[in-house]
Protein backbone atom coordinates (compact mmCIF):
# COMPACT_ATOMS: atom_id res chain seq x y z
CA UNK A 1 0.00 0.00 0.00
CA UNK A 2 1.80 3.38 -1.26
CA UNK A 3 2.49 5.63 1.89
CA UNK A 4 0.06 8.72 2.38
CA UNK A 5 3.17 10.89 2.75
CA UNK A 6 5.30 9.38 -0.26
CA UNK A 7 9.25 10.23 0.16
CA UNK A 8 10.47 11.84 -2.52
CA UNK A 9 13.65 11.55 -4.91
CA UNK A 10 14.34 14.23 -7.16
CA UNK A 11 17.24 14.13 -9.68
CA UNK A 12 18.19 17.32 -11.68
CA UNK A 13 21.09 16.65 -14.00
CA UNK A 14 22.92 19.95 -15.09
CA UNK A 15 22.88 20.40 -19.03
CA UNK A 16 21.75 16.59 -19.91
CA UNK A 17 19.65 17.13 -23.69
CA UNK A 18 16.35 15.71 -24.66
CA UNK A 19 17.88 13.02 -26.38
CA UNK A 20 20.57 11.76 -24.65
CA UNK A 21 19.27 8.74 -22.57
CA UNK A 22 18.31 5.46 -24.01
CA UNK A 23 14.74 6.04 -23.43
CA UNK A 24 14.62 9.28 -25.40
CA UNK A 25 16.45 7.70 -28.19
CA UNK A 26 19.97 8.06 -27.71
CA UNK A 27 22.62 5.21 -29.33
CA UNK A 28 25.43 6.58 -27.84
CA UNK A 29 24.91 6.87 -24.41
CA UNK A 30 24.69 3.62 -22.14
CA UNK A 31 22.04 4.63 -19.60
CA UNK A 32 20.23 0.82 -18.56
CA UNK A 33 19.27 2.00 -14.71
CA UNK A 34 17.18 4.98 -16.22
CA UNK A 35 15.53 2.88 -18.37
CA UNK A 36 14.78 0.44 -16.46
CA UNK A 37 13.19 4.09 -14.04
CA UNK A 38 11.23 4.56 -17.46
CA UNK A 39 10.16 0.86 -17.18
CA UNK A 40 8.93 0.77 -13.92
CA UNK A 41 7.38 4.28 -14.43
CA UNK A 42 6.23 6.94 -15.90
CA UNK A 43 8.11 8.84 -18.95
CA UNK A 44 6.94 12.70 -19.91
CA UNK A 45 7.08 13.29 -23.66
CA UNK A 46 6.56 17.18 -23.29
CA UNK A 47 8.10 18.70 -20.02
CA UNK A 48 9.35 21.93 -19.41
CA UNK A 49 12.02 23.59 -17.59
CA UNK A 50 10.94 27.15 -17.18
CA UNK A 51 14.18 28.50 -18.66
CA UNK A 52 17.05 27.49 -20.67
CA UNK A 53 20.26 28.17 -18.23
CA UNK A 54 21.01 26.72 -14.77
CA UNK A 55 20.18 30.05 -12.15
CA UNK A 56 16.77 30.81 -13.25
CA UNK A 57 15.49 27.17 -14.15
CA UNK A 58 16.48 25.81 -10.89
CA UNK A 59 14.75 29.02 -8.91
CA UNK A 60 11.71 28.18 -10.79
CA UNK A 61 11.66 24.78 -10.02
CA UNK A 62 11.76 25.39 -6.26
CA UNK A 63 8.97 27.73 -6.21
CA UNK A 64 6.91 26.99 -8.64
CA UNK A 65 7.52 30.06 -10.38
CA UNK A 66 8.18 31.63 -13.80
CA UNK A 67 11.91 33.09 -13.53
CA UNK A 68 10.58 36.87 -13.86
CA UNK A 69 8.05 36.17 -11.20
CA UNK A 70 10.80 35.58 -8.85
CA UNK A 71 13.48 38.54 -9.63
CA UNK A 72 15.08 35.18 -11.51
CA UNK A 73 16.29 36.94 -14.60
CA UNK A 74 20.04 38.98 -14.66
CA UNK A 75 22.37 38.83 -12.18
CA UNK A 76 25.34 41.07 -10.81
CA UNK A 77 26.56 44.06 -12.46
CA UNK A 78 26.90 42.79 -15.91
CA UNK A 79 23.46 41.61 -15.56
CA UNK A 80 24.68 38.08 -16.62
CA UNK A 81 22.30 34.98 -16.95
CA UNK A 82 23.32 33.50 -14.10
CA UNK A 83 24.64 33.60 -10.43
CA UNK A 84 28.71 33.80 -10.27
CA UNK A 85 31.07 33.06 -6.80
CA UNK A 86 30.22 36.47 -4.68
CA UNK A 87 27.11 37.73 -6.34
CA UNK A 88 24.86 39.79 -4.10
CA UNK A 89 21.84 39.06 -5.52
CA UNK A 90 20.06 34.81 -4.54
CA UNK A 91 16.48 33.44 -3.96
CA UNK A 92 14.71 35.91 -1.98
CA UNK A 93 14.47 34.36 1.78
CA UNK A 94 10.66 35.26 1.30
CA UNK A 95 9.93 32.69 -1.23
CA UNK A 96 8.97 29.41 0.00
CA UNK A 97 10.44 26.67 -1.86
CA UNK A 98 8.88 23.12 -2.03
CA UNK A 99 11.69 21.69 0.62
CA UNK A 100 10.27 24.52 3.07
CA UNK A 101 6.49 23.19 2.31
CA UNK A 102 7.76 19.85 2.84
CA UNK A 103 10.17 20.61 5.90
CA UNK A 104 6.27 21.74 7.87
CA UNK A 105 4.93 18.25 7.20
CA UNK A 106 7.19 16.84 8.83
CA UNK A 107 9.68 15.38 6.04
CA UNK A 108 13.86 14.83 6.54
CA UNK A 109 14.68 17.64 3.94
CA UNK A 110 18.51 17.14 2.36
CA UNK A 111 19.96 18.87 -0.84
CA UNK A 112 23.06 17.01 -2.42
CA UNK A 113 24.80 19.10 -5.36
CA UNK A 114 24.44 22.11 -7.07
CA UNK A 115 22.53 24.43 -6.01
CA UNK A 116 23.09 27.99 -8.11
CA UNK A 117 20.33 30.14 -5.97
CA UNK A 118 22.88 32.46 -4.77
CA UNK A 119 26.21 31.73 -2.67
CA UNK A 120 25.90 34.14 0.16
CA UNK A 121 24.65 32.84 3.58
CA UNK A 122 21.19 34.51 3.56
CA UNK A 123 20.57 32.45 0.08
CA UNK A 124 21.55 28.81 1.51
CA UNK A 125 20.16 25.79 0.90
CA UNK A 126 19.71 25.74 4.72
CA UNK A 127 17.21 29.11 4.66
CA UNK A 128 14.90 27.51 2.34
CA UNK A 129 13.92 24.38 3.52
CA UNK A 130 16.48 21.71 3.55
CA UNK A 131 18.01 20.39 6.72
CA UNK A 132 21.40 19.58 5.31
CA UNK A 133 23.57 20.44 2.24
CA UNK A 134 26.37 18.49 0.64
CA UNK A 135 27.11 19.78 -2.92
CA UNK A 136 28.83 23.08 -4.85
CA UNK A 137 27.29 26.58 -4.67
CA UNK A 138 27.27 27.20 -8.25
CA UNK A 139 28.35 25.35 -11.36
CA UNK A 140 31.51 23.22 -11.66
CA UNK A 141 32.95 25.51 -14.38
CA UNK A 142 33.47 28.40 -11.64
CA UNK A 143 36.42 27.27 -9.56
CA UNK A 144 40.10 28.05 -11.38
CA UNK A 145 40.69 26.56 -14.39
CA UNK A 146 43.53 28.00 -16.88
CA UNK A 147 41.02 29.81 -19.71
CA UNK A 148 41.73 33.60 -18.87
CA UNK A 149 38.75 34.31 -17.40
CA UNK A 150 38.72 31.80 -14.93
CA UNK A 151 42.55 31.80 -13.65
CA UNK A 152 41.83 34.32 -10.94
CA UNK A 153 38.79 33.43 -9.62
CA UNK A 154 38.16 32.17 -6.00
CA UNK A 155 38.72 28.05 -5.73
CA UNK A 156 35.51 25.99 -6.09
CA UNK A 157 33.97 25.49 -3.02
CA UNK A 158 32.70 22.06 -1.71
CA UNK A 159 30.05 22.57 1.39
CA UNK A 160 28.49 21.07 3.97
CA UNK A 161 25.68 23.08 5.23
CA UNK A 162 27.30 26.42 5.95
CA UNK A 163 30.67 25.64 5.93
CA UNK A 164 33.20 25.24 3.25
CA UNK A 165 34.69 21.54 4.05
CA UNK A 166 37.51 21.57 0.54
CA UNK A 167 38.57 23.58 -2.18
CA UNK A 168 38.72 22.85 -5.78
CA UNK A 169 37.94 19.15 -5.12
CA UNK A 170 38.43 16.27 -7.29
CA UNK A 171 35.52 16.48 -10.07
CA UNK A 172 36.18 13.00 -11.08
CA UNK A 173 35.26 11.75 -7.78
CA UNK A 174 32.53 14.23 -6.62
CA UNK A 175 29.51 12.44 -8.54
CA UNK A 176 30.57 9.19 -5.51
CA UNK A 177 30.75 11.20 -2.99
CA UNK A 178 27.45 12.54 -3.31
CA UNK A 179 25.95 9.21 -3.98
CA UNK A 180 27.72 7.92 -0.42
CA UNK A 181 25.99 10.54 1.23
CA UNK A 182 22.69 10.27 -0.89
CA UNK A 183 22.49 6.55 0.80
CA UNK A 184 23.35 7.71 4.65
CA UNK A 185 20.53 10.21 4.43
CA UNK A 186 18.27 7.62 3.16
CA UNK A 187 19.15 5.67 5.60
CA UNK A 188 19.26 7.73 8.43
CA UNK A 189 15.61 8.84 7.41
CA UNK A 190 13.70 5.20 6.25
CA UNK A 191 11.25 5.34 9.16
CA UNK A 192 10.09 9.00 7.92
CA UNK A 193 8.99 10.57 4.79
CA UNK A 194 11.69 12.22 3.53
CA UNK A 195 12.70 14.98 0.40
CA UNK A 196 15.84 13.87 -1.27
CA UNK A 197 17.18 16.94 -3.78
CA UNK A 198 19.81 15.67 -6.07
CA UNK A 199 21.44 17.94 -8.28
CA UNK A 200 24.03 16.34 -10.44
CA UNK A 201 27.36 18.87 -11.69
CA UNK A 202 27.31 15.99 -15.00
CA UNK A 203 27.26 16.87 -17.48
CA UNK A 204 28.21 20.31 -16.92
CA UNK A 205 31.48 21.36 -18.12
CA UNK A 206 34.70 20.54 -17.62
CA UNK A 207 33.93 16.84 -17.58
CA UNK A 208 36.03 14.93 -15.06
CA UNK A 209 35.03 11.53 -15.17
CA UNK A 210 36.20 7.97 -13.17
CA UNK A 211 37.71 5.96 -15.28
CA UNK A 212 35.40 3.02 -14.76
CA UNK A 213 33.07 5.20 -17.25
CA UNK A 214 35.85 7.22 -19.30
CA UNK A 215 37.24 3.47 -20.21
CA UNK A 216 33.82 1.81 -21.25
CA UNK A 217 32.54 5.14 -22.93
CA UNK A 218 31.01 4.82 -26.65
CA UNK A 219 30.73 8.88 -26.69
CA UNK A 220 33.55 9.85 -25.05
CA UNK A 221 33.91 11.97 -21.79
CA UNK A 222 30.26 13.56 -22.35
CA UNK A 223 29.03 9.62 -22.31
CA UNK A 224 31.13 8.47 -19.68
CA UNK A 225 29.65 11.31 -17.62
CA UNK A 226 26.22 10.55 -18.62
CA UNK A 227 27.12 6.64 -17.66
CA UNK A 228 28.11 8.29 -14.22
CA UNK A 229 24.52 9.77 -13.80
CA UNK A 230 23.03 6.71 -14.35
CA UNK A 231 25.10 4.53 -12.38
CA UNK A 232 24.19 7.05 -9.16
CA UNK A 233 20.24 6.88 -10.23
CA UNK A 234 20.98 2.62 -9.97
CA UNK A 235 22.45 2.85 -6.59
CA UNK A 236 19.50 4.61 -4.97
CA UNK A 237 16.82 2.27 -6.64
CA UNK A 238 18.86 -0.49 -5.45
CA UNK A 239 18.99 1.54 -1.60
CA UNK A 240 15.26 1.81 -2.07
CA UNK A 241 14.70 -1.75 -2.32
CA UNK A 242 17.07 -3.18 0.01
CA UNK A 243 15.85 -0.82 2.53
CA UNK A 244 12.11 -1.83 1.81
CA UNK A 245 10.87 1.70 0.73
CA UNK A 246 10.68 1.61 -2.66
CA UNK A 247 6.77 1.44 -3.07
CA UNK A 248 6.69 4.77 -0.68
CA UNK A 249 8.94 6.46 -3.09
CA UNK A 250 8.30 8.97 -5.66
CA UNK A 251 11.60 9.24 -7.88
CA UNK A 252 11.46 12.28 -10.29
CA UNK A 253 14.56 12.12 -13.29
CA UNK A 254 15.55 15.03 -14.86
CA UNK A 255 17.83 18.22 -16.33
CA UNK A 256 17.85 21.78 -15.88
CA UNK A 257 18.16 22.81 -19.33
CA UNK A 258 19.31 21.43 -23.01
CA UNK A 259 22.31 20.37 -23.87
CA UNK A 260 24.84 23.21 -25.12
CA UNK A 261 26.36 21.47 -27.79
CA UNK A 262 24.17 19.38 -29.45
CA UNK A 263 26.26 17.10 -31.92
CA UNK A 264 29.11 17.30 -29.61
CA UNK A 265 28.85 14.84 -27.08
CA UNK A 266 25.02 15.72 -26.46
CA UNK A 267 21.79 15.33 -27.98
CA UNK A 268 18.82 17.40 -27.82
CA UNK A 269 17.21 16.05 -30.90
CA UNK A 270 14.27 15.62 -32.67
CA UNK A 271 14.27 19.09 -30.97
CA UNK A 272 15.56 22.52 -32.33
CA UNK A 273 17.94 24.59 -30.61
CA UNK A 274 20.00 23.83 -27.19
CA UNK A 275 21.09 25.55 -24.19
CA UNK A 276 20.18 29.56 -23.68
CA UNK A 277 17.20 28.82 -26.46
CA UNK A 278 13.80 29.43 -26.58
CA UNK A 279 13.58 26.67 -29.51
CA UNK A 280 12.79 23.09 -27.62
CA UNK A 281 15.69 22.22 -27.23
CA UNK A 282 16.61 24.81 -24.54
CA UNK A 283 13.75 24.06 -22.39
CA UNK A 284 12.08 20.90 -23.00
CA UNK A 285 13.48 18.12 -20.75
CA UNK A 286 13.76 14.55 -20.44
CA UNK A 287 11.32 13.75 -17.01
CA UNK A 288 10.89 10.07 -15.87
CA UNK A 289 8.86 9.64 -12.33
CA UNK A 290 8.34 6.05 -10.80
CA UNK A 291 6.49 4.72 -7.97
CA UNK A 292 5.59 1.63 -7.30
CA UNK A 293 1.67 0.91 -6.94
CA UNK A 294 0.64 4.34 -8.19
CA UNK A 295 2.31 5.59 -10.92
CA UNK A 296 1.32 3.13 -14.25
CA UNK A 297 4.45 1.28 -15.07
CA UNK A 298 5.70 1.11 -18.78
CA UNK A 299 3.85 4.20 -19.68
CA UNK A 300 4.15 7.44 -21.71
CA UNK A 301 2.66 11.09 -20.68
CA UNK A 302 1.66 13.98 -23.60
CA UNK A 303 0.43 16.20 -21.66
CA UNK A 304 2.34 19.48 -21.42
CA UNK A 305 3.76 19.97 -18.17
CA UNK A 306 6.56 21.71 -16.09
CA UNK A 307 9.51 22.17 -13.47
CA UNK A 308 7.04 24.58 -11.95
CA UNK A 309 4.52 22.09 -11.55
CA UNK A 310 6.31 19.78 -9.01
CA UNK A 311 6.24 22.06 -6.28
CA UNK A 312 1.82 22.19 -5.72
CA UNK A 313 2.16 18.72 -6.94
CA UNK A 314 4.58 17.66 -4.24
CA UNK A 315 1.93 19.69 -1.84
CA UNK A 316 -1.10 17.48 -3.62
CA UNK A 317 0.89 14.08 -2.63
CA UNK A 318 2.07 14.50 0.93
CA UNK A 319 -1.03 17.06 2.11
CA UNK A 320 1.28 20.11 2.73
CA UNK A 321 0.31 23.88 2.49
CA UNK A 322 0.86 25.49 -0.48
CA UNK A 323 2.37 28.44 -0.84
CA UNK A 324 0.01 31.49 0.62
CA UNK A 325 2.06 34.15 -2.16
CA UNK A 326 1.31 33.30 -5.98
CA UNK A 327 3.04 30.94 -7.48
CA UNK A 328 2.70 29.73 -11.84
CA UNK A 329 2.73 25.79 -11.11
CA UNK A 330 -0.20 23.47 -11.33
CA UNK A 331 -0.50 20.02 -9.76
CA UNK A 332 0.29 17.30 -12.23
CA UNK A 333 -0.80 14.66 -9.42
CA UNK A 334 -3.54 13.06 -11.66
CA UNK A 335 -0.88 12.73 -14.42
CA UNK A 336 1.20 10.65 -12.46
CA UNK A 337 -1.79 8.43 -11.50
CA UNK A 338 -2.29 7.73 -14.87
CA UNK A 339 -5.19 9.99 -15.22
CA UNK A 340 -6.63 11.65 -18.33
CA UNK A 341 -5.61 15.30 -17.54
CA UNK A 342 -4.50 18.41 -18.66
CA UNK A 343 -3.78 20.34 -16.00
CA UNK A 344 -1.54 22.80 -17.81
CA UNK A 345 -3.13 24.74 -20.83
CA UNK A 346 -0.22 26.93 -21.65
CA UNK A 347 3.24 27.17 -20.88
CA UNK A 348 5.15 30.69 -21.20
CA UNK A 349 8.76 30.67 -22.38
CA UNK A 350 10.76 33.67 -21.10
CA UNK A 351 14.38 35.15 -22.07
CA UNK A 352 15.76 37.04 -19.39
CA UNK A 353 12.46 39.45 -18.77
CA UNK A 354 11.47 39.48 -22.61
CA UNK A 355 8.52 37.07 -23.43
CA UNK A 356 9.64 34.91 -26.24
CA UNK A 357 7.14 32.40 -26.80
CA UNK A 358 4.04 30.32 -25.74
CA UNK A 359 2.22 26.76 -26.33
CA UNK A 360 -0.33 25.15 -25.50
CA UNK A 361 -1.39 21.49 -25.95
CA UNK A 362 -0.46 21.21 -30.02
CA UNK A 363 0.68 25.18 -31.01
CA UNK A 364 3.71 27.17 -29.85
CA UNK A 365 3.87 30.71 -31.37
CA UNK A 366 7.33 32.83 -31.07
CA UNK A 367 6.97 36.19 -30.40
CA UNK A 368 10.51 37.70 -29.68
CA UNK A 369 14.10 35.72 -30.28
CA UNK A 370 17.46 37.44 -29.05
CA UNK A 371 19.99 37.61 -31.16
CA UNK A 372 23.44 39.32 -31.43
CA UNK A 373 25.43 40.82 -33.97
CA UNK A 374 28.34 42.58 -34.32
CA UNK A 375 26.46 46.27 -34.97
CA UNK A 376 23.81 45.93 -32.10
CA UNK A 377 25.39 43.40 -29.59
CA UNK A 378 22.55 41.45 -28.19
CA UNK A 379 19.21 42.35 -28.90
CA UNK A 380 16.09 41.29 -29.03
CA UNK A 381 13.77 41.06 -32.61
CA UNK A 382 9.89 40.90 -32.92
CA UNK A 383 8.67 38.24 -35.08
CA UNK A 384 5.00 35.82 -35.57
CA UNK A 385 6.05 32.16 -36.27
CA UNK A 386 3.61 29.86 -34.69
CA UNK A 387 4.77 26.17 -35.07
CA UNK A 388 2.47 22.67 -34.95
CA UNK A 389 3.82 20.71 -32.50
CA UNK A 390 2.10 17.98 -32.94
CA UNK A 391 3.51 17.65 -36.51
CA UNK A 392 6.42 19.29 -36.45
CA UNK A 393 8.53 18.81 -33.33
CA UNK A 394 11.78 20.22 -34.69
CA UNK A 395 9.69 23.55 -35.36
CA UNK A 396 11.22 23.53 -39.12
CA UNK A 397 8.10 24.76 -40.64
CA UNK A 398 6.22 28.38 -39.47
CA UNK A 399 2.37 28.04 -40.54
CA UNK A 400 1.61 31.44 -38.91
CA UNK A 401 -0.41 32.61 -42.23
CA UNK A 402 -1.81 29.30 -42.27
CA UNK A 403 -3.83 29.43 -39.09
CA UNK A 404 -4.53 33.09 -38.30
CA UNK A 405 -7.18 32.26 -35.64
CA UNK A 406 -4.71 30.40 -33.59
CA UNK A 407 -2.07 33.33 -33.76
CA UNK A 408 -4.41 35.52 -32.47
CA UNK A 409 -5.62 33.78 -29.40
CA UNK A 410 -1.97 32.87 -28.25
CA UNK A 411 -1.06 36.81 -28.80
CA UNK A 412 -3.65 37.35 -26.33
CA UNK A 413 -2.13 34.78 -23.96
CA UNK A 414 0.63 36.61 -24.41
CA UNK A 415 -0.62 40.11 -23.75
CA UNK A 416 -2.16 38.23 -20.20
CA UNK A 417 1.30 37.27 -19.56
CA UNK A 418 3.08 40.73 -20.34
CA UNK A 419 1.25 42.62 -17.50
CA UNK A 420 1.74 39.82 -15.08
CA UNK A 421 5.30 39.11 -15.77
CA UNK A 422 6.47 42.04 -17.92
CA UNK A 423 8.60 42.22 -21.48
CA UNK A 424 11.28 43.97 -21.36
CA UNK A 425 11.48 44.37 -24.84
CA UNK A 426 8.25 46.12 -25.22
CA UNK A 427 8.91 48.15 -21.87
CA UNK A 428 6.26 46.42 -19.85
CA UNK A 429 6.98 45.80 -16.14
CA UNK A 430 5.19 43.41 -14.54
CA UNK A 431 2.54 43.96 -12.15
CA UNK A 432 2.71 40.21 -10.52
CA UNK A 433 7.27 40.58 -10.39
CA UNK A 434 8.34 40.33 -7.09
CA UNK A 435 12.20 40.96 -6.18
CA UNK A 436 15.12 39.34 -5.98
CA UNK A 437 17.06 38.77 -2.64
CA UNK A 438 20.03 41.06 -2.12
CA UNK A 439 22.36 41.88 0.51
CA UNK A 440 24.86 43.91 1.12
CA UNK A 441 28.85 43.74 1.48
CA UNK A 442 28.98 40.04 -0.25
CA UNK A 443 31.94 38.05 -0.21
CA UNK A 444 33.28 34.99 -2.44
CA UNK A 445 32.94 31.89 -0.17
CA UNK A 446 36.99 31.25 -0.77
CA UNK A 447 39.91 33.21 -1.53
CA UNK A 448 43.11 31.76 -3.15
CA UNK A 449 45.80 30.75 -1.09
CA UNK A 450 49.30 29.93 -2.95
CA UNK A 451 50.28 27.80 0.53
CA UNK A 452 47.14 26.24 0.66
CA UNK A 453 47.61 22.51 -0.48
CA UNK A 454 45.14 22.00 -3.14
CA UNK A 455 44.11 18.47 -4.57
CA UNK A 456 43.95 20.42 -8.05
CA UNK A 457 45.07 24.02 -7.58
CA UNK A 458 43.87 25.07 -11.12
CA UNK A 459 41.64 22.37 -12.98
CA UNK A 460 43.28 21.58 -16.00
CA UNK A 461 40.61 21.41 -18.69
CA UNK A 462 39.53 24.86 -20.23
CA UNK A 463 36.32 23.74 -21.03
CA UNK A 464 33.35 25.80 -19.30
CA UNK A 465 29.89 26.97 -20.10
Amino acid sequence: MPAARPNIILINCDDLGYGDLGCYGSTRNDTPNLDRLAVEGMRFTDFYQASSVCTPSRGAMLTGCYPPRIGFCDFGVNKAWVLFPGDAQGLDPSERTFARQLKDRGYATQMIGKWHCGDQPAFSPLEHGFDHWYGLPYSNDMGRQPAHHQINRPPLPLMRDREVIQEQPDQSSLTERYVEEAVRFMRGNRDQPFLLYFAHMYVHLPLYTPDRFTRASRNGRYGAAVACIDWAAGVLMHELERLGIAENTLILFTSDNGSRFPGEGGSNLPLRGGKGSTWDGGQRLPLIARWPGVVPAGTTCDALCSSIDLLPTFCALSGAQPPERRIDGVSIAPLLRGEAAQPREHFLYYHRRTLAAVRDQRWKLHVSRHRWTKEAGHHDVEVCELYDLRADVGETTNVAAEHPAEVERLQAVCAAARSDLGDQHRGIAGAGCRPVGVVENPRPLTVYDPSHPYIQAIYDLEDCG
